[in-house]
């Protein structure tokens, strides 16, 4: 165990809800990676809280040593798997933006089934935002985009609207920046509960 850990959230199965503010705006990163987008979004909105969640723990102590050079104090660490924090730990209409950036595409047909993004995680999603809460998914993998927009819109708890992101299309991922350094596109789509 290293001394950052405290300050990361463990998910455990013997956990429940995990207790939200009410008057805060709350914003979720699922699947934060090393957490740059998380710190920007935490640094332009220090008002809100953000929860940056990832199973990787090396990339949560690396956040968190980050957060503490840049003085971020509005984010809460949580390390666990998306669907068991989706499952047992938020309560529901406590999100107001749920970002997942650039996950695993899973390309591979027999590893699709691994994918988040299906109508399962579509109905707990609604069920976790606020009632003008929005969604914000990007990825590279141009299949697996339109993919998950067929899923998303198919749903019918939501309606597209990428102008819901607008206060956040500077803020890049790792992961994007690299992509974009190399000339290549991520795609972005946001929807907003209906």
């Amino acid at each position: 165990m290293k001394p950052e850990d405290k300050f990361i959230e463990i998910l455990a199965e013997n956990l429940s809800l995990i207790l939200l503010p009410n008057e805060k705006i709350i914003e979720l990163d699922l699947g934060c990676g090393k957490g740059s987008f998380s710190t920007e979004l935490a640094k332009k909105y220090p008002s809100r809280l953000v929860l940056a969640t990832d199973v990787m723990i090396g990339r949560l102590r690396k956040l968190y040593k980050r957060n503490k050079r840049e003085k971020i104090e509005n984010m809460r660490l949580l390390r666990g798997d998306a669907w068991f924090l989706f499952n047992q730990c938020i309560p529901d209409g406590k999100l107001s933006r749920v970002h997942i950036l650039c996950p695993d595409p899973w390309p591979k047909e027999k590893h699709r089934p691994n994918r988040l993004i299906s109508s399962e995680f579509a109905s707990r999603l609604h069920l976790k935002l606020c009632s003008d809460g929005v969604f914000h998914f990007s990825t590279d993998d141009k299949e697996y985009f339109e993919s998950a927009t067929g899923v998303i819109e198919k749903s019918g708890f939501f309606t597209r609207n990428d102008n819901a992101i607008s206060d956040v299309t500077n803020i890049k991922t790792d992961f994007e920046k690299r992509w974009n350094q190399l000339g290549l596109d991520v795609f972005h789509a946001a929807w907003e509960t209906s």
